[in-house]
């Protein structure tokens, strides 16, 4: 596949309530903020992970773009959920010819899926801490008809797919380019979606452990929606606080309460999995994004049961703009962060 001279690519984040699009350019000042754009996918379009209506969902990339004035045709995507597995495994010490023969064997073992209907790719962390003969693999495995899925969509858009990514990973990439982090901190990058939640515990730029869940901001739109009789959109709007609906304070309380925390215990319980089997180590923060970011009760639960700082990603913090725009952009930052992840990648990456 040849490409021009160009290396960028525009980041694509595809999710279930929103399509998000960005685009970066490198300058003398450094990495800089070119374009962003946001729009909204009705319900339904995205299920399960998988894309319900693809004619649909290509039309409003399209609109995106042309609205935006993107003109890269390049571009990066993400997926994620149960379709994508991710694991840290040990193996021997080979070179990097032998390990790429004999990946899809040494992975066979980990993946529940037949080894011929999955996508590999893999990066060697170093040595394992147990073993001199031994090194830690990062292994990430996607359904090959998820790929074929996306890729389809993506030339229906008029576009050409060159990365497929992870959204655990995208969302690092932009974590780590923050000023003032302390990388050496164990920290939860707590991504919570519109149909899903991503976790990935994170050590000087080190994914320590990664998980999906299947929670996520529909299902409080739901409770909502039934208990005040409303339309989804209307609740989907008071749950980001886009409007406000004060004669239902009290009626929202304990709904709230509930689905926020059945959240906030699945989360706690990748952490115990976590810090019970890291000796001393222990979840220092908390970095929130995504559109549960906007619910401040999940804050809320989460410091009193970890007793941990938690706070609100700003991905705009780590890239060049101006003033003017990063006010105007200040409304999205929670759900910006994995565009703009994957339009920090290049068309050679690995």
């Amino acid at each position: 596949m040849k490409f021009g001279k160009k290396s960028h690519l525009a980041g694509l984040d595809i999710g279930a309530a929103f399509v998000k699009v960005a685009e970066l350019k490198t300058t003398k000042k450094g990495r800089t903020l070119h374009k962003f754009g946001i729009a909204k996918v009705p319900e339904g379009m995205i299920q399960n992970g998988r894309i319900a209506d693809m004619a649909g969902l290509s039309e409003i990339i399209r609109s995106l773009f042309k609205s935006q004035k993107i003109k890269e045709k390049n571009v990066a995507v993400s997926t994620g959920g149960h379709s994508v597995i991710i694991k840290t495994i040990s193996t021997s010490k080979v070179s990097d010819e032998e390990l790429h023969k004999n990946i899809r064997a040494e992975a066979e073992q980990y993946i529940p899926y037949d080894i011929d209907d999955v996508n590999i790719d893999y990066q060697i962390l170093g040595d394992s801490e147990y073993s001199e003969e031994q090194m830690n693999v990062l292994l990430v495995a996607v359904k090959q008809d998820l790929v074929d899925e996306y890729v389809e969509l993506i030339q229906m858009s008029g576009l050409n797919p060159v990365i497929i990514d992870v959204d655990t990973f995208a969302l690092q990439n932009v974590y780590e380019i923050l000023p003032d982090i302390d990388h050496g901190r164990i920290t939860l990058l707590l991504d919570v979606g519109a149909s899903k939640t991503s976790m990935n515990i994170v050590q000087n730029n080190y994914s320590m452990m990664i998980r999906d869940l299947t929670n996520g901001c529909y299902q409080l739109v739901s409770v909502v929606s039934e208990q005040l009789e409303i339309d989804r959109e209307k609740a989907l709007q008071i749950i980001m606080g886009q409007i406000d609906y004060p004669e239902s304070e009290q009626s929202l309380e304990a709904l709230y309460d509930m689905v926020i925390g059945n959240w906030c215990s699945d989360i706690c319980e990748l952490v115990y999995t976590f810090e019970s089997s890291s000796g001393n180590a222990r979840v220092e923060k908390i970095v929130v994004s995504g559109g549960g970011g906007f619910i401040d009760l999940l804050a809320e639960k989460l410091t009193a049961a970890l007793n941990v700082a938690v706070s609100k990603i700003n991905p705009f913090a780590g890239l060049v703009s101006e003033a003017k725009e990063l006010a105007e952009l200040e409304a999205y930052q929670l759900l910006a962060p994995i565009a703009l992840g994957l339009a920090m990648r290049q068309v050679d990456d690995k």
